[in-house]
């Protein structure tokens, strides 16, 4: 018997994807405000055409990095699919096979991206190793002080009060304060190296860009947001700093 998706969890399936399309879609910026310009009107074919793009980018298969032909062939699946065809294949037996396929498709494109990265890296550093304001300690970890703040520095044990914010060398932002609405408190020795050995170099008040390689970061495995291989640059603001008893204490 030919088993289809019931109408009810078609709806919900289609309607879980538009509500996150629709999510998505109000937390990025418009170029111009609505009193600026009206809103525009979209022909039918022109939003499924964009629904197509999204659910393409939303499942990641824009990532496979797959060949004209190989695009041929996934359409031809899609439209099966599309037109309430049965699989062509019998899910229970193909499913190992295209678990190994798509693991090796994801292992190729991770190699490439890991390699694109370290030769923009090395550009990255080699560019900065001009500018006399950014000292490069033995462990690979650059930063600039922009303020040294005062009194003591953190320890490794410590937890910070920080405000900062993350991007990547191209300057996009992966993560900030600025994204909860509030300064933060970070145990040093729960983060990545490069904040546990940067964060000690200012006193409290202090800010400070660190230019982290990926060995002090996240390394090969990435993160969402984070390419593998990744150069980190940080902006630290370091507003406070509870030693751990301090930090233990006011916790009760």
């Amino acid at each position: 018997m030919k088993k289809t998706l019931p109408m009810k969890a078609l709806i919900l399936a289609l309607a879980a994807a538009s509500g996150a399309f629709a999510q998505d879609a109000a937390t990025t910026p418009p170029a111009l405000s609505a009193a600026a310009a009206p809103a525009p009107a979209y022909t039918d074919d022109q939003l499924l055409e964009e629904f197509g793009w999204y659910i393409a980018n939303r499942t990641r298969v824009n990532e496979l990095g797959l060949s004209p032909q190989e695009m041929t062939v996934l359409l031809k699946g899609f439209k099966s699919g599309l037109e309430g065809k049965e699989s062509p294949y019998e899910i229970q037996k193909v499913g190992p096979a295209m678990s190994d396929f798509m693991q090796k498709k994801q292992a190729v494109i991770l190699d490439a991206l890991k390699k694109k990265n370290q030769t923009e890296s090395k550009g990255y550093f080699d560019k900065l190793t001009q500018d006399k304001e950014v000292i490069t300690l033995p462990s690979g970890l650059r930063y600039q002080v922009l303020d040294a703040g005062q009194g003591p520095h953190p320890k490794a044990t410590d937890t910070v009060r920080v405000n900062y914010t993350g991007t990547l060398i191209d300057g996009n932002e992966f993560d900030g304060s600025d994204r909860v609405g509030h300064p933060l408190d970070i145990a040093l020795n729960q983060v990545i190296p490069g904040w546990t050995e940067g964060l000690q170099l200012i006193g409290k008040g202090g800010k400070i860009m660190l230019f982290v390689p990926p060995s002090l970061g996240y390394g090969d495995d990435g993160r969402p947001g984070i390419p593998p291989g990744s150069v980190l640059v940080f902006k630290v603001e370091l507003l406070d700093i509870n030693p751990p008893a301090a930090a233990g204490a006011a916790a009760k």
